[in-house]
């Protein structure tokens, strides 16, 4: 879920980075320009996911500026949501292995915080999404001071021009 519902050529740059990965089947692209989002929903393997997600995540952070973005919709970041939702043979487990490997690297990679929410949550109060999202972007920075919201990983500063992800 990515902090972009209304122009086109950012979209289109994150949509073109993604089918570029090898074994990563976009499925769909929901854009709302009210909430200014944008969800993709592809299927792979979880490590063809995972890549996915990586190369669809990295292109979001340089094209959407988060100083600049509005809309109705809550939202923590740039990149707002990465779900891992498991499929076919797939457990739940797997997705919370999957979810925990990618938001690390991530934030490493990205130098931003990262937040795991739903089953991958590391602290029980972040489990519930809207939770994880309260007061939005523009509250972030004062959660981050409080040291109850240190983020699961990435540093515990914010990153204006990105925000923060849950994953």
């Amino acid at each position: 879920n990515f902090s972009e519902g209304k122009d086109r050529k950012k979209i289109d740059a994150i949509a073109d980075t993604l089918q570029k990965v090898s074994g990563v089947r976009l499925l769909d692209i929901c854009t709302d320009p009210d909430h200014n989002r944008t969800v993709f929903t592809f299927i792979g393997s979880p490590e063809d996911i995972e890549r996915g997600a990586a190369a669809a995540c990295d292109k979001a952070l340089e094209v959407i500026d988060m100083r600049e973005q509005q809309g109705v919709h809550p939202r923590i970041g740039a990149v707002d949501v990465v779900p891992f939702i498991p499929l076919k043979n797939a457990v739940m487990a797997d997705a919370v292995r999957t979810a925990h490997r990618f938001g690390r690297a991530f934030a490493q990679r990205n130098g931003l915080a990262v937040y795991f929410y739903g089953e991958a949550a590391l602290v029980e109060e972040r489990r519930e999404l809207p939770h994880v999202r309260k007061g939005g972007y523009e509250a972030l920075r004062k959660r981050m001071e409080d040291p109850r919201w240190a983020p699961d990983a990435g540093p515990h500063a914010l990153r204006e021009r990105c925000g923060a992800t849950a994953v």
